[in-house]
C-alpha cells in the first residue's frame, strides 16, 4: 500500500541530525521530510520542504553542514533562482534567507544523479546553480514536471512517480547501488568505536569501495565519514549545551578534543565555543558552561 503524503511527511527538528546550524531556527522556516516511495529508495534519501516568512528588513545568514549528497530543488519567493542543484560542499556553505519563500527538495543518494541527470557530482561540487535546460535537459524536464504541482505532498507523490519512470529508463549502477550502501553504514557507524572494516563489511576491495564513493560524490570513504560526524558534533554543540568539549570528543571518536576542535573550525571557520556562543544567543533559554 502507497503512504499518502501526509501519512510519510513529519517536521524535521532541533533534535536530529538535519545539517543546519542553529536548529532552534527551524520552528520560523517551517521545515519537514517526506519519505520517498519504496520503489525510488536507491535515488532519493529524502524529500524535504521549507518555507519562511520573514520581518522586512530581516535576514538571517544560515550556515549548513549537510549529509554528503547532491540535492534538487524547486524555489519560489525570494530564492536563486526557481529550479537549484546543489553538489557537495567541501565545508559549511551558507544561505541568506530573507523575505518570503519556500523550497521542496530532493536529497539523492548517491546512485541517484546518473540516473536522473548527465551531471557529474564534479561539475556541481562546492556549488548552488540553477538548473536550466542548457544545464541538464533532463534533469530539468523532470523537475519542472514536479514543479507543475504546488504543495509538498503534490510534489513528492509527483516527484516518485517521475523518478519511477526515470528509473525505468536508466536504472541505478552498481558503483552507485555500493556507493548507497558504503554511506548508509558510514552513517550508522558515526556513534561506534570499533567494528568490521568496509572492505570486510562490503566484500570489496579498498580501491572499489573508494572508486565508488568518488564516482558518486566525488570524495571518499574517509572524507564522508568526517563530514557525518561534523554533522554529529554540530548537533551534540546545539543540543549537550553543558556537556564539556571532551566528552563529546570522545563519544564521537576523535582522539583527544583538539582534534575536534580542528575539524570543527577549518569546516565552518569558527571553534567549538565560539558556536556554543552563537548558538546561546538563538536559544536563550540554553545554558553553557561558564
Amino acid at each position: 500500500m502507497t503512504l499518502t503524503g501526509d501519512a510519510r511527511e513529519r517536521p524535521i527538528v532541533a533534535s536530529e541530525r538535519s545539517g543546519v546550524l542553529y536548529p532552534e531556527r527551524l520552528t520560523r522556516y517551517r521545515a519537514g521530510w517526506i519519505d520517498p516511495d519504496p520503489a525510488v529508495s536507491a535515488v532519493v534519501d529524502h524529500y524535504w520542504h521549507v518555507s519562511w516568512t520573514l520581518a522586512d528588513g530581516e535576514q538571517l545568514d544560515q550556515p549548513i553542514i549537510d549529509l554528503p549528497a547532491v540535492t534538487v530543488s524547486i524555489e519560489d519567493g525570494e530564492v536563486p533562482a526557481p529550479l537549484v542543484v546543489t553538489g557537495v560542499h567541501g565545508r559549511a556553505w551558507r544561505r541568506t534567507i530573507g523575505g518570503h519563500g519556500r523550497v521542496f527538495a530532493i536529497r539523492l543518494r548517491p546512485a541517484g544523479l546518473s540516473v536522473l541527470s548527465e551531471l557529474t557530482p564534479a561539475r556541481v561540487a562546492d556549488a548552488t546553480v540553477p538548473l536550466t535546460a542548457q544545464l541538464d535537459p533532463r534533469l530539468h524536464a523532470l523537475m519542472q514536471r514536479i514543479a507543475s504541482f504546488t504543495d509538498p505532498a503534490g510534489r513528492a507523490q509527483a516527484a516518485d512517480e517521475a523518478i519511477k519512470q526515470a528509473v525505468a529508463e536508466r536504472g541505478p549502477s552498481s558503483v552507485g547501488l555500493l556507493a548507497n550502501e558504503v554511506l548508509a553504514e558510514l552513517r550508522e557507524r558515526v556513534h561506534r568505536r570499533t567494528g568490521t572494516t568496509l572492505t570486510e563489511r562490503f566484500a570489496r576491495s579498498e580501491r572499489t569501495i573508494q572508486r565508488a564513493c568518488l564516482d558518486t560524490l566525488g570524495h571518499g570513504p574517509k572524507w564522508l565519514s568526517r563530514r557525518i560526524r561534523l554533522q554529529e558534533v554540530a548537533l551534540a554543540l546545539a543540543t549537550r549545551p553543558t556537556e564539556e568539549l571532551a566528552g563529546i570528543a570522545a563519544d564521537l571518536g576523535y582522539t583527544d578534543q583538539s582534534h575536534l576542535t580542528h575539524d570543527f573550525r577549518t569546516a565552518t571557520g569558527i571553534t567549538p565555543e565560539a558556536y556554543r556562543r552563537a548558538a546561546l544567543r538563538e536559544c536563550p533559554g540554553c545554558a553553557i558552561p561558564g
